[in-house]
């Protein structure tokens, strides 16, 4: 089943001059022709326009919708979308992931992390235990 990408163009507001073109509605048909064959060089096939509302501020506090007109182009992507996944290998145990083992602290980490487990003389004479992810309160004595 092929898969696609899409591109959204806002549709042309007036037309455009050329030369032996006249009148406003040849005008637009020929600025939407041009459109549509520059997307066709690029290998965008018009799929269909649509017209949807959209919601943009009116002053300083009120907003009205609007309602835009836009061309739809697709083209078949190139390889780019879901494949099928091999089946998974049945084995007779299960596969777990083992947990990695926590690296030892060297001696520099030991004695910074031992330091802050233990209360220092500040705290004796206050009373106050600050350790991290300790609550702060008075020692019982």
């Amino acid at each position: 089943m092929p898969t696609y990408e899409y591109k959204v163009l806002p549709a042309p507001a007036k037309g455009e001059k050329a030369k032996g073109v006249k009148g406003p509605e040849a005008r637009f048909a020929h600025a939407l022709e041009r459109l549509m064959n520059e997307m066709a060089e690029g290998g965008w096939e018009y799929l269909r326009a649509d017209t949807l509302p959209s919601e943009e501020r009116q002053g300083l506090t009120s907003s009205t919708t609007v309602w835009r007109t836009l061309l739809v182009f697709r083209r078949e992507s190139a390889g780019d979308g879901p494949r099928l996944l091999s089946a998974p290998t049945t084995a007779d145990e299960p596969m777990v992931a083992k947990p990695k083992a926590a690296p030892a602290p060297g001696p520099a980490d030991g004695a910074a992390s031992d330091a802050l487990r233990r209360p220092g003389p500040a705290a004796e004479r206050t009373g106050v235990l600050r350790a991290p992810g300790r609550m702060i309160g008075r020692r019982a004595g």
